[in-house]
């Protein structure tokens, strides 16, 4: 199975995959450690970086659902491209998909998230408020069925609504259609 979690970021995203990856004894696989271990190797952040990261990620998925491992998918997932991406690699890998969409309808609560954040990730920036308001311009919804949990609401409860998901989803394949980039 492949559980994709994903969002703008402060908005718990990441939480959220790492307590389902315990719940389920499931690899969580984040691209912003990826981008930021290319950071640490000395290559520059750019547009090409992040491409990279997902790639990177793209790979190891592939790889390990083919050995038959369950992984969670970390990552905004803002674009088109990623809304297609990771379900083809659920299709050609013929396993079923997990999409959880996390928000924050509260943008004050949202703001201090960001604020107070603070990830070991070394020269990889934070975001700003302005970075997350351009990734809301270019956010491309969800065409497939998705569960939306709002960072409101308790990490425990969003645990178990996102839990009671990924068992709905875990006999349901991959819409037909989508494709890899």
């Amino acid at each position: 199975m492949l559980i994709v979690v994903s969002g703008l970021p402060g908005t718990g995203k990441s939480a959220l995959a790492d307590r389902i990856g315990q719940a389920l004894g499931a690899a969580v696989l984040s691209v912003d450690p990826i981008e930021a271990a290319m950071l640490e190797s000395g290559i520059e952040q750019s547009i090409a970086t992040g491409y990279a990261a997902y790639r990177v990620v793209s790979t190891l998925v592939e790889a390990n659902l083919a050995l038959g491992q369950r992984l969670i998918i970390d990552a905004v997932s803002g674009v088109g491209e990623a809304k297609t991406w990771w379900p083809g690699l659920a299709e050609k890998a013929g396993v079923s998909l997990a999409t959880i969409e996390c928000i924050c309808s509260d943008n004050e609560l949202h703001r201090s998230r960001l604020k107070e954040r603070v990830r070991a990730l070394g020269p990889f920036p934070e975001p700003t408020w302005d970075d997350v308001e351009r990734r809301r311009q270019e956010w491309v919804p969800w065409t497939i069925p998705h569960l939306v949990v709002d960072a409101v609401a308790p990490l425990d409860v969003n645990v178990a609504e996102a839990l009671a998901y990924v068992a709905e989803s875990a006999d349901n394949k991959t819409p037909k259609g989508t494709s890899l980039p």
